[in-house]
């Protein structure tokens, strides 16, 4: 099938099943997989104008809502957490979108940035797997060992009981709310984090995400468990509500805003609805056993994921 926008030509099923099988993974951490879907679309389906940017956007649209919907269905959304992400990456996607546009046509140089950037996040997600851990993770590692003993527990009970997941209790109540600090329970633990160094966070991701058309979940989850030391099962959530209102205001500025460069910006919406249409199941399911997996395991896979991309990224300037 031919999509005419992007001129990419490709199996109609390509795009849904390659987004359900990549977002399945990545949602489990709070991550769209639209960082691995535009490599994709770059180099397996050579779609390189920066309108490939925008049909990414599309991608997390269509996807990430059903995975939203489990985590405030199942509690976990930390809503103090998700609306700094908001409030940080907005402004940011509009700074991305000039700088795509305007001086980043050839992404050799930002993608080495980037590259360096997610190299660091996911070495030290792969560190904390090591038993070097320092003392602001023992909270982590307790809850993590309560995990374990509650998963032990619910292996010997029937197949039919195992969709309760985790227990009631498990759920993200906020504790307090301040321009310095923000501070919420989980699972009987108490987690805090600084809100401005959340929000500069926010918008520097807001800025890679808005040139890119990854959304920031990948950056902005492994980021929030390795540096602020949050557990991801409340991360995720969070993650990917910024993510979701991030590439809405992506979309639109790609669509509407004038651009004196003569590229073509706007996205190929087929194409980014049936990536959306595969991330849509793929994120809903991934957000629904994400209680089943140990957080150990999740960091693990993200931080290899990450590692993987960061040196593509890294090695594609050097080519």
């Amino acid at each position: 099938m031919l999509f005419p926008v992007s001129g990419v030509k490709t199996y109609i099923f390509v795009p849904p099943l390659v987004a359900l099988f990549v977002s399945f993974f990545t949602s489990m951490g709070g991550v769209s997989g639209a960082f691995l879907l535009l490599p994709f679309q770059m180099s397996a389906l050579k779609y390189i104008s920066p309108s490939v940017s925008a049909t990414n956007f599309v991608f997390n649209i269509v996807a990430i809502p059903s995975g939203v919907y489990r985590y405030i269905k199942e509690g976990r959304m930390a809503w103090p957490l998700t609306w700094v992400v908001i409030l940080g990456t907005l402004p940011g996607v509009f700074i991305g979108y000039f700088l795509r546009i305007n001086y980043l046509p050839d992404p050799r140089a930002f993608k080495l940035f980037v590259g360096i950037v997610l190299l660091y996040i996911g070495f030290r997600l792969l560190y904390e797997m090591t038993s070097k851990i320092d003392a602001g993770m023992i909270k982590i590692k307790a809850l993590e060992d309560k995990f374990r003993h509650r998963a032990s527990e619910m292996m010997k009970k029937e197949s039919s009981r195992l969709a309760a997941g985790l227990p009631k209790d498990a759920v993200v109540k906020t504790i307090s709310v301040g321009i310095k600090r923000i501070e919420y329970e989980f699972w009987g633990e108490r987690f805090s984090f600084s809100t401005m160094g959340m929000f500069a966070l926010s918008l520097v991701v807001g800025i890679i995400g808005g040139t890119y058309g990854i959304g920031g979940g990948a950056i902005i989850a492994p980021f929030c468990v390795a540096v602020f030391q949050l557990p991801v099962y409340t991360v995720a959530g969070a993650a990917l509500m910024g993510t979701f209102l991030t590439s809405i205001a992506g979309v639109t500025f790609y669509s509407i805003m004038p651009n004196s460069s003569g590229l073509s910006t706007s996205p190929d919406w087929l194409l980014g609805f049936l990536f959306g249409a595969g991330g849509f199941v793929g994120v809903y399911l991934g957000a629904r056993f994400q209680k089943f997996m140990p957080q150990r395991f999740i960091k693990l896979m993200l931080g290899i994921i990450i590692v993987s991309l960061a040196l593509g990224y890294i090695s594609q300037f050097f080519m």
